[in-house]
């Protein structure tokens, strides 16, 4: 396990400055219960035997972050543990990458016995450092930035290994720089190297990325940023948001542009995606509206690294991310905040992409999703803070065949400290 890995970094953080009490009075700690149920009907899709992908896991998630020491340049820690267990599955069944197994990476090759794991755990750790108000980690991270945003769309988070500086030493302005080494995926109990989005078989071991972001105004930001995997491609990105409220209602709109191409070796080929985003929505009390267009104007769909969300890349949603070569794609979505008509912590939206203008097997492609997302939060008594959430999708393309697809995740944060 990467736990064992950690446990003499965890010392080493831990010994020298426990007696400081704004490391300790500084932390906090919690445990999060999360249960997964996923169903994926298969049926209309080419795959060879299965029928259909179900499982049921139980996971539990430990963070603890400390404070920082009262010296020149603070140190402290961070401590991530997780552990997943099989509540329902079958080889017939199995491959919803909440557990291990199925044909998730293993080392330079992948793993084809269809059982799924019954337990499995993973643990790593970061040493933090602090100066005024610029903060380096290194050590076991979980990134959130445009270009490398650490996925958790499964039973346990992403993580990364790795170092990032960022600083707010100027006005209006985060800078941020860092070097992700490996990571570890969501149904994997190791690290490895990272995989390459739209080009599963390659894969690197070192994605370094620079970025700012300057917002004058609450309501206004510009970002820049670039980043470069190493002997696969190189990335720069331009992103901005406005918003402005008038006569009780915010209108919001987001622009991103990236720009992607090989770098060194090009393992994945020749690479030209330049791929145009935009996402502009109206709020008024309960409901928000929202429409977006993107258009991929290069040659070949964008890489990225694999199981990260896409922040950057507006119709990039549960399933689909609409960013191959050529490729126009539509979003309309329609968000629900129940609080309005009595019903706190109840929300809800429904969204529609479709994208065209790709061609797939020498012919004019098409693909559409759907999704519908309803969630509640219990906002008082014991259980304050649990939630409830089904995420429900059908999609359908000339790539993708199609498919329906249910989740159900109830989650329950124990504040340790």
């Amino acid at each position: 396990m990467k736990l064992q890995k950690t446990l003499p970094l965890l010392s080493l953080g831990f010994a020298p400055v426990a007696a400081h009490a704004d490391f300790i009075d500084g932390s906090h700690a919690g445990l999060t219960l999360r249960n997964f149920y996923y169903n994926h009907d298969l049926r209309d899709t080419k795959a060879p035997a299965q029928s259909k992908i179900e499982e049921w896991a139980q996971g539990f998630i430990f963070k603890a972050q400390s404070g920082y020491t009262d010296t020149p340049i603070g140190v402290g820690v961070d401590v991530y543990a997780g552990m997943g267990l099989k509540l329902d599955s079958s080889p017939s069944r199995s491959g919803s990458e909440l557990l291990p197994g199925f044909t998730h990476r293993l080392g330079s090759g992948r793993d084809s016995d269809p059982r799924s794991a019954d337990q499995w755990s993973e643990g790593t750790a970061a040493l933090k450092f602090k100066y005024s108000k610029t903060e380096l980690k290194a050590g076991g991270l979980f990134p959130k930035n445009p270009l490398v945003y650490a996925g958790d769309s499964r039973l346990l988070p992403q993580t990364f290994e790795g170092m990032m500086l960022d600083s707010q030493e100027i006005e209006h302005f985060t800078f941020s720089l860092g070097q992700m080494r490996q990571t570890s995926y969501r149904a994997a109990s190791h690290s490895g190297d990272m995989q390459v989005g739209n080009y599963l078989k390659v894969d690197s071991d070192r994605f370094n990325y620079l970025g700012g972001t300057w917002a004058p105004v609450p309501s206004f930001s510009l970002g820049l940023w670039g980043g470069t995997l190493e002997g696969v491609y190189t990335q720069k990105l331009l992103t901005t948001t406005k918003w402005i409220d008038l006569a009780g209602w915010r209108f919001s709109g987001t622009l991103n542009y990236t720009d992607s191409g090989q770098q060194g070796a090009a393992m994945a080929g020749k690479l030209d995606s330049r791929l145009a985003s935009t996402l502009a929505s109206a709020t008024y009390g309960m409901q928000k509206f929202t429409l977006g267009y993107q258009y991929n104007a290069g040659t070949s769909a964008q890489p990225y690294l694999q199981e990260t969300d896409l922040p950057a890349v507006g119709n990039a949603i549960q399933v689909l991310h609409f960013d191959r070569a050529q490729e126009r794609s539509w979003q309309a979505r329609y968000d629900l905040d129940f609080a309005g008509v009595g019903v706190p912590g109840l929300t809800a939206f429904a969204r529609y992409v479709q994208g065209g203008n790709f061609q797939y097997a020498g012919q004019d492609g098409k693909e559409w999703e759907r999704n519908i997302d309803v969630s509640y939060v219990i906002q008082s008594g014991p259980l304050r803070g649990a939630s409830v959430r089904w995420r429900n999708v059908e999609l359908q393309g000339n790539a993708t065949g199609r498919r329906d697809e249910n989740r159900l995740i109830v989650a329950y944060t124990l504040a340790l400290k």
